[in-house]
């Protein structure tokens, strides 16, 4: 069975694979994501998936099928990444309030076996409920923005903040799982022999 791992530290990642019974490594990346250029957000997500995915797989011993992903929030053409305090906690949920927006995952698949790559991206229309000053501060209170794209997490307590979806609900949690299923399929790796 070829090995699997997930270049990412992401816990959601993480419980999305371990749902598809996987059995997996996690290696966290070291590449400095804020030496990337911000261009459009489905190539700055592609652009980093591949590069966690490419580092990780640097520093591997045997091969193996690496995993790279990348999630962001985009608001009016601007990308929402995760939140370095409290206070942009915030502004990006006062700014989310009430609209709509879009979640990006680039997603990168490496066969060190074979050479292959796949690279894709996933979009997920998100709207959020119109949310007064003190739910904002109450939610950032608990925590749970303080590592998540956009400030929320979709399957935590921040599911109270969201009130509608369109496409994808795995991609708004990091890890669009069709994508990754077609991404097996177009390598030629059997996801049921994985598993």
């Amino acid at each position: 069975m070829k090995r699997i791992v997930l270049a990412s530290g992401s816990p959601r990642r993480k419980e999305l694979l371990e749902r598809l019974k996987l059995a997996f490594d996690v290696r966290v990346s070291q590449i400095d994501e804020d030496i990337f250029e911000q261009t459009s957000p489905h190539e700055y997500v592609e652009t980093l998936a591949m590069e966690k995915a490419k580092d990780v797989a640097s520093h591997l011993d045997e091969k193996a099928i690496v995993i790279g992903c990348d999630t962001v929030v985009v608001l009016d053409d601007k990308i929402l990444g995760k939140p370095c305090d409290d206070d942009q906690a915030m502004v990006y949920l006062q700014a989310l309030s009430g609209r709509a927006h879009e979640v990006y995952s680039g997603m990168a698949i490496l066969d060190m076996e074979t050479g292959k790559q796949y690279l894709t991206h996933e979009i997920t229309t998100v709207t959020m409920k119109s949310l007064n000053h003190d739910e904002i501060v109450a939610y950032v209170k608990t925590g749970e923005p303080a590592d998540k794209a956009g400030a929320y997490g979709i399957q935590g307590i921040g599911s109270i903040l969201v009130e509608g979806i369109h496409g994808d609900y795995y991609n708004v949690m990091g890890l669009p799982l069709n994508r990754l299923y077609q991404g097996f399929h177009a390598l030629g790796i059997d996801y049921f022999s994985l598993v």
